[in-house]
């Protein structure tokens, strides 16, 4: 098999083209810019293109497939070139799905929690020696790729985002991918810029529940009412589980997860990630893994990059970063923090950098998102709002949107750096949320 990408250089297109290339595919790309990591991997693969740009001659009629990443227009020369030879032409999601349609399909839906749920099944079968294909949306310990297609698997995990296919397809990915077994992990609104309303948002998930077929399953969080109404739809006709809080307790700032009258100590911590462990548990019960292999699996998982991950401690302080961005994500992470550590004074450090964060209407959402944090601080960059070509947003509107009179606002990232350099961190932790990096920011020096 030939198969060409146009746009390379994005997060699941460079990982999904290495894995083809580790399958055996001949495989080339282009892009009109490449990052780190993706350009270091691209290049360890040998599949980093031979000149920044699209070229149109890289569209040959030998080609098996050309694979249509998000980040290309809908006039990008390669993808008219493809057109007029009447090449095969697939979105990333569409390609996942065409490798995975004999195969049982889990796929992981919700506003928040779908990397770490992800993470948690392929730990999981991992350790129970089930075979199974991926795609997930970050770096997991122990995975070289963060996609893989097999010809033998019987199962694929899929994170399913709910953002747009590709220039040329308007669907949300998770409804390309066809679930078998749904996860709904909750709704809260967000991709604001596509999904102009709540209701308009919502409505992404009754389809995508819809999907399921009715000898399949959809696991869903039965604490979360959009997910209850989601799963009491009429077009949801398949099996239906809901997952609730597990007992547990708190020691030492160790979580406890207590199952059937046996204690299972955690290496993460933090409630949502409890409910993280629930709907795991469900997707693999599913496929027939025992309760007693699932939770001594789930009490060695370590968590997945950028998600509550602990870049520095000592017996004073500590430092986490976190992916977190959207409202509910903040206010899930600043509490697991908070009830890990109740005594350590907890600075929260978020930054305003997706399309929804820096809209003005949506910014009242984030309303005390951040209350449980003895010190809340929020950066955002004016640069980064006219790129996107958004009304700009002022310090004020910020304030004035997270409903904290003491909040810390930012718009200079040294400015930033500056104030947190000089923090007497004896007795604290920090804690830096962001799908971003803080224009450049080294956190981890913060400490010295």
């Amino acid at each position: 098999m030939k198969v060409h990408f146009i746009a390379i250089g994005g997060s699941a297109m460079h990982n999904l083209a290495i894995s083809l290339k580790l399958k055996g595919y001949e495989v080339s790309g282009s892009d009109d810019e490449i990052f780190d990591p993706a350009a270091s991997r691209l290049k360890k693969y040998g599949i980093f293109p031979d000149h920044e740009g699209w070229d149109p001659g890289c569209i040959t009629p030998d080609l098996d497939a050309v694979i249509l990443g998000m980040h290309a227009r809908e006039d990008n020369p390669e993808l008219a070139e493809a057109k007029r030879l009447g090449l095969k032409i697939y979105s990333y999601p569409e390609y996942i799905y065409e490798q995975s349609r004999d195969k049982l399909r889990i796929v992981v839906g919700g506003s928040h929690g779908k990397t770490t749920i992800t993470s948690m099944i392929l730990h999981v079968m991992d350790r129970c020696g089930r075979d199974c294909d991926y795609m997930i949306g970050a770096q997991l310990q122990g995975f070289e790729v963060m996609t893989r297609l097999s010809e033998k698997a019987p199962y694929m995990v899929i994170e399913g985002d709910e953002y747009l296919t590709s220039a040329l397809d308007r669907r949300p990915k998770f409804h390309v991918y066809r679930p078998n077994i749904g996860i709904i992990s909750g709704i809260a609104w967000d991709h604001v810029n596509v999904f102009p309303t709540f209701d308009n948002y919502v409505e992404q998930f009754r389809i995508f529940a819809g999907m399921v077929p009715e000898n399949g399953t959809l696991i869903y969080c039965a604490e979360d009412e959009n997910c209850r109404s989601v799963a009491d739809d009429p077009r949801t006709v398949c099996h239906k589980a809901g997952y609730t809080l597990p007992e547990y307790r708190v020691e030492n700032g160790k979580y406890i997860l207590i199952w059937d009258g046996r204690e299972y100590p955690l290496q993460v911590f933090g409630r949502h990630n409890l409910l993280n462990i629930m709907a795991a548990y469900h997707a693999c019960s599913a496929v027939g893994i025992t309760d007693g292999d699932f939770f001594n699996a789930i009490a060695t998982f370590h968590g997945a990059s950028n998600r509550l991950e602990c870049l520095y401690q000592d017996a004073e302080k500590a430092l986490y970063r976190d992916f977190a961005h959207s409202p509910s994500k903040l206010k899930a992470t600043v509490a697991a923090l908070k009830e890990k550590d109740p005594e350590r004074h907890l600075v929260a450090c978020m930054e305003l950098h997706t399309f929804s964060s820096l809209t003005a209407s949506f910014l009242t959402q984030y309303a005390h998102a951040m209350d449980a944090a003895d010190e809340a601080v929020v950066y955002f960059n004016p640069h980064a709002i006219a790129l996107k070509k958004l009304p700009p947003l002022t310090e004020e509107m910020v304030y004035a949107a997270f409903g904290r009179p003491d909040l810390k606002v930012f718009c200079d990232s040294q400015a930033l750096f500056r104030h947190l350099c000089e923090h007497d961190w004896k007795g604290k932790n920090l804690l830096m949320m962001s799908s971003g990096n803080y224009d450049g920011m080294d956190v981890k020096k913060i400490f010295g």
